[in-house]
């Protein structure tokens, strides 16, 4: 027996409309639609190169930081200007915050709910969000949507009573990482390589884990284990990884991108092939102990995806501690550059919460005549057909009809508005 079920996916800074046809009472096609738009890159369309730095951080309220990030890098690349030690590590510090912050959003906004049956802790998101965006406002001036990462460097001078500040908020950040997501020195949390010792430990994070391996879900939504990964940076590194082999060598020139039927968004493939990016690709590439070993067992399934993200926390944590002690306040924060070729062409690429984000940047007479915005729900999420589904429809299909699909739908960690043009 045959059927269509509508779903209408919310909670995912817009909306997405998922239709899925069931035969035989488990899922025998995914249809994954995205309406809303975003028209940035027809507003930029005409426009002084620099507008791009004001304009791109608009696309989203959650990761408009990563938009700005992988902008200024465009433009760099286009004008072939450098920076300062000091600026990239200040904007790696910010764009690492904007990371942290998002996973305790996802992971208490859409996760927790879902696994828990509705039960609610917006306090574990909330209160981190609130600290972790007056971290990045000492830096930046505001968050969100700031414009202080410039081509140069930055525009923001900082000082040591800004980096005391800084530190006492991550001390707090710390402290609500323990008291949420589990109860242990971060440094010991990510070096911990035993499901069985994460599970032993208290907190969210475990508690979640183990309610997903109770449901018997921990298998659900594997899709191909491809990954891949375009940002670089000194905590993430580029590649892609097929069933644990690894390539370090990426050629942009080979992302294609494609237009489908009943969907605003467009699709991404590499090299005639649909890849997933984000957390869970960044700890294979990197081979995160803790991660490898929930994808010897379960493979790229929602388990192993949501405990990847959460694994990602400590890890940007102990990150930003680190960059904050190699910051030399002698270097300038801006260094002046060559005003932009008449013709020239630029890209920028970073590692956003929800993966690889990429910008490209043609510019002619002094005009930008073309803006391409890649972002990571178009590489996992995009929509295509039975024959060759996409990472998310890969995961979705072969399911019972009453599996949880929202939660492995989620567990790719998804923004509407962000996905269309």
């Amino acid at each position: 027996m045959s059927r269509i079920r509508v779903d209408l996916i919310e909670k995912i800074e817009g909306v997405a409309e998922v239709k899925y046809h069931i035969k035989d009472n488990r899922v025998d096609f995914a249809q994954i639609a995205f309406f809303d738009s975003r028209y940035i890159e027809n507003i930029l369309t005409g426009r002084v190169p620099l507008d791009a730095l004001a304009i791109t951080p608009r696309v989203c309220g959650i990761c408009g930081h990563a938009h700005l990030i992988a902008t200024v890098r465009a433009l760099e690349s286009a004008t072939g200007c450098r920076v300062s030690k000091k600026a990239q590590t200040i904007r790696e510090i910010t764009l690492s915050l904007e990371l942290l912050q998002n996973h305790f959003k996802w992971f208490y906004l859409s996760i927790y709910p879902l696994i828990l049956n509705g039960a609610n802790r917006v306090d574990g998101a909330l209160e981190p969000s609130r600290v972790i965006s007056e971290a990045i406002a000492l830096i930046a001036g505001q968050y969100p949507h700031n414009s202080y990462a410039i081509v140069g460097g930055i525009s923001t001078d900082i000082t040591p009573i800004d980096i005391f500040e800084l530190k006492d908020r991550l001390k707090y950040i710390t402290k609500l990482f323990n008291k949420y997501i589990i109860d242990t020195d971060i440094s010991e949390f990510s070096r911990c390589d035993k499901l069985e010792m994460m599970l032993s430990k208290s907190g969210d994070l475990p508690l979640i884990m183990q309610k997903i391996l109770n449901n018997g879900w921990q298998s659900l939504g594997q899709s191909y284990d491809r990954f891949i990964v375009f940002g670089d940076s000194g905590i993430f590194k580029k590649g892609k990884s097929v069933s644990t082999r690894y390539q370090e060598h990426l050629d942009m020139r080979y992302i294609e991108e494609f237009k489908t039927p009943n969907s605003e968004a467009i699709s991404i493939k590499y090299r005639g092939k649909f890849y997933e990016t984000g957390p869970l690709a960044r700890a294979m590439i990197m081979k995160r102990s803790l991660v490898k070993e929930a994808h010897r067992r379960y493979k790229d399934s929602l388990y192993t995806r949501i405990l990847a993200r959460v694994c990602e926390m400590p890890l940007l944590i102990q990150y930003i501690y680190d960059l904050i002690d190699t910051i030399d306040y002698s270097q300038p924060s801006w260094i002046d550059y060559k005003e932009f070729k008449q013709s020239c062409s630029g890209v920028g690429a970073v590692e956003a919460a929800r993966g690889s984000l990429i910008h490209k940047i043609d510019i002619k007479e002094g005009k930008i005549i073309e803006y391409k915005i890649i972002t990571p729900t178009q590489w996992n999420l995009g929509n295509s057909n039975k024959s060759n589904p996409s990472t998310a429809q890969k995961a979705l299909i072969g399911n019972r009809a009453d599996a949880p699909l929202e939660l492995i739908f989620k567990s790719f960690d998804v923004c509407s508005v962000c996905t269309v043009k």
